[in-house]
């Protein structure tokens, strides 16, 4: 069956089972997932095994018996033995002989060139593909696994990378709210910039908190603080509201650990600590523009507190100190050990990154093995939540009971998120194996830029489909990976993930559950809550995308 066909199908059952029958997303995913490996004859999923480890030879001798080739990527072994396959459209590749290495030279970039002999009176032809031994039978093995087995190795694989990052995130973001500890930071911040500059304050809090915390969350969390500004200020409600759906709905889809940018990150081979680098800056771009837009919402239209029983709670818990900037409520834990499970995944990740990127400083080796360590990015983050647990435990004196609770809570919260993005990885896994590659080959535009914005409009259109943010970025990134992985970008594939995260805020409406939590909390209408927020975040969409294709340009980081 044709690739084209298979994905057409895969999207209709997971925007169907979405949208038509409200199934829950891990359940179309996985469902998605075994209609297509049924769809998927043997001998693309053998094509595609074998496409992982293969080497095509683009040049031969006059005896068509021996090739030369550059090894970038240290593949060969002198004196190793190798399979040559050879491809036939749509049919399973042909094993037609086995060939001798030998390591004959290094390059000026330090690649090996390496000769490829076949035995006497086998040819080779061009485009046939060298293959190691152990990735040839590993394929065969692969290509006659029943459906359901390879459906749970592509679920298993995602768990495995992910899965550790998301439970501690989890805990990370369920605990510091639970302790007061994001109180802590929107109230310093807005100590900070004063009682005038509170939008800003909320802009900064939301995108902060964003990070380790779902954005579902961070509404609750902010949404009421808004009506109690409002309360004090008589005034720009509308903005109030607007900036902290502004902060926090970048940083979800773009900055991990939230599960969104962190699976498109794995998928697309992008290191986490690049992933938190340019979805921060391209995140924080787009969220000013987001910002902007809510000023000018704000003097278009004067929208009131409509809640007359929380505006009188508020009104009487709400005190002002005598220079004008809110007072912090009572109990709130301090700012430093607030921010540091936050800060210190970032920091230890980007140590070790940078660490890697630079072998060459002079480091005692304890600090290069401690730096490694620590940087890990599964044991940095349950460093982080381990330190979000202690603050909360410590808030908690006496009542381990409630941290029992709290920490119970973000891992049965965990779970389900796990469980959708894991069945995520499987429905991209066989996607693969059903030819993905060979469609992306014919889908990619000369323009290698154009990817951009051809994987921007794939999520926005999943997203409005079927209204979130996550499972859009889950599907696209599947159908989209393929083409970043087989061709020259020409630039960083962290741009592919960051605009496939700026698609995702494409289409905000009323099959969205974060648009009824704004809605619902903020008091607006539906339609005022499509004219402010769900036309913002088309904004923050759009301006996101602008600025990676011109990121891309300017800083390929290639």
């Amino acid at each position: 069956m044709s690739p084209i066909v298979i994905l057409v199908v895969a999207l209709t059952v997971v925007i169907g089972g979405v949208l038509w029958f409200r199934l829950h997303a891990f359940l179309v995913l996985i469902m998605g997932a075994l209609v297509v490996a049924a769809l998927t004859p043997a001998a693309s999923v053998m094509r595609f095994e074998l496409g992982k480890d293969a080497v095509r030879i683009r040049s031969l001798s006059a005896d068509r018996q021996v090739t030369r080739i550059l090894d970038v990527k240290k593949r060969f072994t002198d004196g190793g033995i190798y399979d040559v396959y050879r491809w036939v459209d749509r049919e399973e590749p042909r094993r037609v002989t086995q060939v001798t290495v030998s390591v004959t030279g290094t390059s000026a970039s330090g690649a090996s060139w390496v000769e490829v002999r076949s035995p006497e009176g086998q040819f080779l032809s061009l485009n046939d593909s060298i293959v190691p031994v152990a990735a040839s039978r590993a394929a065969v093995k692969t290509a006659n696994l029943p459906l359901g087995q390879r459906v749970a190795e592509g679920f298993g694989r995602t768990t495995l990378d992910i899965g550790i990052l998301i439970a501690m995130a989890s805990i990370l973001g369920t605990c510091l709210m639970a302790a007061r500890g994001a109180e802590r930071i929107v109230y310093s911040l807005q100590s900070a910039v004063g009682m005038r500059r509170t939008p800003l304050a909320f802009l900064g809090s939301g995108f902060l908190l964003g990070i380790p915390m779902f954005a579902e969350a961070v509404f609750y969390l902010l949404l009421p603080l808004a009506k109690a500004m409002w309360s004090k200020t008589r005034a720009h409600y509308v903005l109030y509201v607007l900036a902290i759906v502004a902060g926090a709905t970048m940083t979800h889809s773009l900055v991990p650990p939230t599960p969104g940018p962190l699976f498109a990150a794995n998928e697309l081979g992008v290191n986490l600590s690049t992933m938190m680098l340019q979805g921060a800056l391209i995140g924080g771009i787009a969220a000013l523009s987001g910002f902007g837009y809510a000023v000018w919402a704000d003097r278009r239209w004067a929208i009131p507190v409509r809640d007359a029983a929380f505006l009188e709670s508020a009104e009487n818990s709400s005190a002002t100190t005598a220079g004008g900037n809110a007072a912090a409520p009572v109990g709130l834990p301090p700012l430093i050990p607030s921010l540091l499970p936050i800060l210190l995944p970032v920091v230890l990740i980007s140590a070790a990154s940078v660490l890697e990127s630079n072998p060459g400083w002079a480091l005692p080796g304890w600090v290069r093995s401690a730096v490694r360590i620590l940087g890990d990015k599964n044991l940095a983050l349950t460093i982080s939540a381990g330190m979000a647990i202690l603050l909360l435990a410590v808030r908690n004196r006496g009542d381990a009971a409630g941290t029992r609770a709290s920490i119970r809570t973000a891992i049965v919260e965990a779970g389900e998120i796990i469980l959708v993005i894991a069945a995520g990885g499987a429905l991209g896994q066989v996607l693969r194996q059903a030819g993905m590659e060979e469609l992306a080959h014919a889908a990619v535009p000369e323009w290698k830029l154009a990817l951009l914005p051809m994987a921007w409009g794939i999520t926005a259109i999943i997203r409005v489909a079927q209204g979130s943010a996550t499972v859009a970025m889950i599907t696209a990134v599947g159908i989209v990976a393929p083409i970043a992985a087989t061709i020259s970008l020409g630039f960083h594939p962290v741009y592919v993930a960051v605009a496939i995260g700026c698609g995702s805020k494409i289409g905000m409406w009323m099959n969205d559950s974060g648009f009824w939590v704004i809605s619902r909390m903020s008091g607006m209408t539906e339609a005022e809550t499509l004219k402010t927020a769900s036309a913002m975040v088309f904004v923050e969409g759009c301006v996101g995308l602008v600025a990676t294709m011109v990121f891309a340009v300017l800083w390929p980081m290639v």
